[in-house]
């Protein structure tokens, strides 16, 4: 029976399922539904073609509740459909996962278990990557093969579903609050020079005249480990100049953004030389030398600070990333954290802030969030009220109490 692979193409699943799709395009029908609605239409429609529906999902942490939700209305509505979850959730909690309704868990890295389940029609029970329920027992086969990146597209051109190019997959500074190093492994994949061009020239044949980069870490292109690697920086962002020469180039924004100790005259010259962005966005998180070390950021305050300087010298506006509420945060690790914020933004940056998330799969799943104290919260809008600050915290910290209600319910 032929196949088709109907994806819920919501919330924060979307890009993973771009790439996914992207690796069977073409030898399997692919369809992406906008909502659960659609879902339900696309996956009636593939059984009324005498196809095997295979709906796919992906999502983070944050939507797993929603994205249950959706799965029980679609499961109320479609019967016999194979529902395969992946994604950052359901490779750290694949039990959760299953246990929701979902079929199959994909661990790990989906590129090549989708090509062998969609494409080649594999036994899931014997597929690298998958993982399932016997009675109440998980079932799994471990991760999912780790390849290349040059193996597989970055992105599904066929269908017009266009992302930041993933140049960079894994990170090796393991930041303990981070779901990317625990997913990925704690080591760098970096997509070719020569990869990223044909992605490039794809791209401009449809039009596309901007180019955004995926990476934990832009300024560790070409890198194995904690070093720069300038020389390769610039070759990457010579090609893409060469192949779009009349396009926007963003590098160092997101979703490549910047670690502090990084950030030096010679790399921003670099950068000056290529890129459109007027900002950089660069990891400061924390002005606790103490909750530096201790989340492993690998740098210091005084590499922050620095960064800034330099960047602003250069003509880029910092945004700096922080991070409140990490467990063991007290009183004045905060006090900290805000007096850095303002010495920066004092220098002409601006605050990008955000609070912990207890997320699965990472060192601190298991931990609770510290409260942030009405001072600070004051302090905080503050800030937002004069322009320097900005960013989703009120939300994290919904989240994050969402992500501890989820740990206490029973597995």
């Amino acid at each position: 029976m032929r196949r088709a692979f109907v994806v819920h193409h919501a919330r924060s699943g979307v890009v993973a399922l771009n790439v996914v799709t992207a690796a069977v395009q073409g030898r399997v029908r692919v369809v992406f539904a906008r909502g659960r609605d659609e879902l339900v239409r696309e996956l009636t429609e593939a059984k009324r073609r005498g196809e095997q529906p295979i709906a796919g999902w992906s999502f983070y942490s944050p939507d797993f509740p929603g994205t249950a939700e959706d799965l029980r209305f679609v499961q109320e509505r479609v019967a016999a459909v194979t529902h395969v979850a992946g994604g950052v959730h359901a490779s750290a909690e694949p039990l959760q996962t299953l246990r929701a309704g979902f079929d199959l868990a994909a661990i790990g890295e989906g590129e090549t278990t989708a090509v062998r389940l969609l494409v080649e029609g594999q036994d899931p029970a014997t597929i690298p990557g998958l993982a399932w329920l016997e009675g109440s027992r998980l079932q799994s086969n471990g991760p999912g093969e780790r390849r290349p990146l040059d193996d597989f597209p970055a992105f599904n051109a066929p269908a017009g579903k266009w992302n930041a190019i993933e140049i960079t997959r894994g990170c090796v500074y393991a930041c303990s609050f981070c779901q990317t190093p625990f997913m990925f492994k704690a080591r760098f994949r970096h997509r070719s020079v020569s990869n990223v061009r044909e992605h490039i020239r794809r791209m401009k044949r449809d039009g596309v005249r901007y180019m955004r980069f995926l990476t934990p870490t832009c300024l560790s292109y070409g890198s194995s480990d904690t070093s720069v690697n300038l020389d390769a920086v610039e070759d990457l962002l010579a090609a893409v100049r060469e192949e779009m020469p009349g396009g926007r180039i963003y590098f160092g924004t997101f979703p490549s953004e910047c670690r502090p100790e990084h950030v030096t005259e010679a790399s921003l010259r670099v950068l000056r030389k290529y890129v459109d962005n007027d900002t950089l966005v660069i990891g400061g998180q924390s002005g606790s030398e103490r909750l530096l070390r201790e989340t492993h950021r690998g740098h210091g305050v005084d590499d922050v600070v620095t960064a800034v300087r330099l960047a602003i010298a250069s003509g880029f506006r910092p945004d700096v990333d922080f991070l409140l509420g990490l467990p063991g945060e007290t009183d004045g690790d905060r006090a900290q954290s805000l007096s850095l914020a303002r010495r920066l933004v004092e220098l002409g940056a601006r605050i990008h802030s955000h609070a912990f998330m207890p997320l699965p799969g990472t060192p601190l799943r298991g931990a609770a969030p510290s409260a942030i104290d009405g001072e600070t919260v004051r302090e905080m809008e503050r800030m937002e009220s004069a322009g320097s600050m900005y960013g989703q915290w009120r939300r994290h910290r919904q989240v994050a109490d969402q992500l501890v209600t989820l740990r206490a319910a029973p597995r």
